[in-house]
């Protein structure tokens, strides 16, 4: 079972009564165990960080009061009780309050409550440490890196594809790898226009994919995935979780940690796990790599690309 599964079972099991949060756990550990493992959309993540930050108060608040301090729907907060794993805001509501009363007459000490509010940036920073951590360990060893960049940069053409949100990832890979590879064409947009790109590349003689599928997953990345595979098209995968429907169609993944402590997911490790198969690519095939950076370089001094230091 993977951590956020795992995660959202233990959630569950504990809504329902068969186990008990860990004795002597702080009010902001309580907070975490309930909201950190399901996979929330932002606005999801509104309301939890809403709640987190005024616990003593919102616990107590009705689910209308509730929905226009956070400036949503009701429905909305009764789709993120759901998501957190309990029946309804009446259920949840019943937890936040047991643990908003476990807060008071306690004194200010480190690692309370309004230390962890003041320090939710850092919070977030930390996570992705951790992240960059398991990444470093997965980078003890780089085979699969390396082979892989060899099989991207043998793709004449290499189609590079980020849909969404997972467009950004997307284009900076295709930025760096245009530097060092003939014909990289990348796609951001899905449907019709994702399967068109698709299929010309393998025409033309492409034989990989380097696909991003950052949460939240869309369907469409899916869909355009399965569509690769079956035009005959290799398809290696950079995302958060190594099962799940994407990860299964894919040939190769390389999973990597999200930062997930704000309202829109941060991406420190796959960013660095695509500049690591950009190295592996200039690694692969070095003179071309080397020649077409020194044109590159020529081209972009006559043109004045970038300002002098």
């Amino acid at each position: 079972m993977s951590s956020p599964q795992k995660a959202r079972a233990q959630a569950s099991a504990i809504t329902a009564g068969k186990t008990a949060p860990e004795a002597g756990a702080s009010p902001m550990s309580q907070l975490r165990e309930l909201f950190d493992g399901p996979r929330l959309s932002p606005g999801h993540r509104r309301i939890a960080q809403y709640l987190i930050e005024h616990i003593t108060e919102a616990a107590f608040l009705s689910i209308t009061d509730l929905a226009e301090r956070v400036g949503v729907s009701q429905p909305s907060v009764t789709r993120f009780a759901a998501a957190v794993g309990f029946s309804g805001y009446p259920a949840l509501r019943e937890k936040l309050q047991s643990i908003a009363l476990s807060t008071l007459g306690t004194p200010s000490a480190p690692g309370t409550l309004a230390e962890h509010r003041s320090n939710e940036l850092q919070a977030a920073v930390d996570a992705e440490i951790e992240n960059l951590e398991n990444l470093r360990r997965d980078f003890a060893d780089p085979d699969q890196v390396i082979r892989v960049g060899r099989a991207l940069s043998e793709s004449t053409p290499l189609t590079v594809m980020g849909l969404r949100i997972s467009g950004s990832l997307a284009e900076y890979f295709a930025y760096g790898a245009r530097r060092i590879h003939p014909d990289v064409r990348l796609v951001t947009r899905g449907g019709t226009v994702a399967y068109d790109a698709l299929l010309q590349s393998r025409e033309a003689g492409g034989t990989w994919v380097l696909a991003f599928g950052m949460p939240r997953h869309a369907q469409e990345s899916l869909t355009a995935v399965r569509v690769a595979r079956n035009a005959g098209l290799k398809v290696a995968l950079i995302t958060d979780l190594g099962l799940g429907p994407l990860a299964d169609e894919a040939d190769v993944v390389f999973a990597t940690g999200t930062g997930s402590r704000l309202v829109f997911d941060s991406y420190a490790a796959p960013g660095l796990m695509a500049a690591a198969l950009l190295q592996a690519m200039t690694d692969a095939d070095p003179e071309r790599t080397q020649a077409r950076l020194e044109e590159y370089e020529q081209i972009a001094d006559q043109h004045q690309f970038f300002l002098k230091d």
